[in-house]
């Protein structure tokens, strides 16, 4: 096993990337891609390929790669995109995680507007998973205030025919057979119609989902107003969000042994409720939380953490690493139990990941 951890900030001016050993206690900070927006990252191969989803205002939305960390990119000539006869467009790439271990090659990318990409092929090229794209709701899936963004892809490590994905706001969809059909999966969650959809089977604000690393038919999901929790892959949910200052959030992590991890905001103003920097952690599947703030910030912070700015790594004990609207990196190398700042303050950071190297 690598004894190193990558940690990959993308903010909307660049990349950065943070060097440890499995101790987690000096850092080495470099950065790479300025002047791109960078809303996605996925580094494979121990690092030795790192996929970025760009944007920029001029040159538009890209999937590229770097096989030197960062000191030099490559755009790929392939990209998701939609037929033009579509009547959807490629804004943004919101997601980017590898197939199941047996698949070799495979990535997946979700997208705005809402949509499910594959590649086979390490990303040369790209075909859309149209079953999704087709399904008879599609033309009443509307956006939330962070656009029609599908965010979450969770692939069931026991079973790769099995795939779950999120979208905002339209809900949880979940295929059996690799993607050829979907079926929605939604019983239990709040209905939101203020969306502006008249689909009352399409109106679900989806934050965040993550698969028990135990158990893959457990999911816990971060939802517009809700904690919620699956113990039947999806066909239901129950809301885990007792004890907590708030139900409203985006980011939603789990460890490899089953630390869960939360930060909830106030829904006014998608910040630190009172101002009090706060995760939230459960050991014990959602029934009890407890609050974590050693070594985080004691002032007021009027700050958010977006929905895929959160993230842990392999080691024993997990590190967990999250990044803030403000544009700082806090960590734990003990799983929540205390935590510190990783160096630099950076831009408006979009997205957190990490890789063994």
């Amino acid at each position: 096993m690598a004894d190193r951890v990558l940690v990959m900030a993308g903010t909307v001016k660049g990349v950065f990337f943070f060097q440890s050993d499995k101790r987690r206690r000096d850092w080495k900070m470099t950065s790479s891609l300025p002047g791109w927006e960078v809303y996605s990252l996925l580094g494979t191969d121990g690092g030795k390929r790192i996929y970025a989803g760009t944007s920029h205002y001029a040159y538009g939305t890209t999937v590229r790669v770097t096989t030197n960390l960062g000191k030099t990119w490559k755009q790929m000539e392939g990209r998701p995109e939609y037929p033009k006869d579509s009547g959807w467009q490629l804004k943004k790439i919101w997601q980017l995680v590898p197939g199941h271990p047996s698949d070799n090659g495979t990535i997946y990318a979700g997208v705005d507007e809402a949509g499910l990409f594959v590649s086979r092929d390490k990303g040369k090229n790209w075909a859309e998973v149209s079953a999704l794209t087709q399904d008879r709701s599609r033309a009443k899936w509307f956006p939330g205030n962070g656009g029609l963004c599908l965010h979450t892809i969770l692939i069931d490590p026991k079973d790769k025919n099995r795939i779950w994905v999120g979208i905002s706001a339209v809900g949880v969809f979940r295929t059996t057979d690799g993607g050829q059909t979907w079926v929605p999966r939604n019983d239990g969650l709040p209905k939101m119609m203020e969306t502006g959809s008249d689909d009352p089977n399409a109106v679900y604000c989806i934050h965040k989902m993550v698969l028990d690393p135990k158990d893959s038919n457990t999911l816990y999901m971060q939802f517009h107003g809700g904690v919620l929790k699956s113990t039947d892959g999806a066909d239901s949910w129950k809301k885990i969000e007792s004890g907590m200052p708030s139900n409203f959030g985006f980011p939603m992590v789990i460890t490899k042994s089953g630390n869960l991890f939360v930060v909830p905001l106030a829904e006014d103003n998608r910040a630190m409720p009172e101002g009090r920097f706060r995760v939230y952690r459960s050991s014990n599947g959602g029934k009890k939380w407890q609050p974590l703030s050693k070594g985080l910030p004691t002032d007021p912070q009027y700050v958010g953490v977006l929905r895929d700015a959160m993230a842990v790594d392999p080691f024993d004990p997990a590190g967990v690493y999250l990044g803030t609207t403000m544009g700082e990196v806090f960590y734990s190398a003990n799983e929540g139990d205390s935590w510190a700042k990783l160096p630099g303050t950076l831009p408006r950071i979009t997205t957190i990941k990490t890789c063994l190297i």
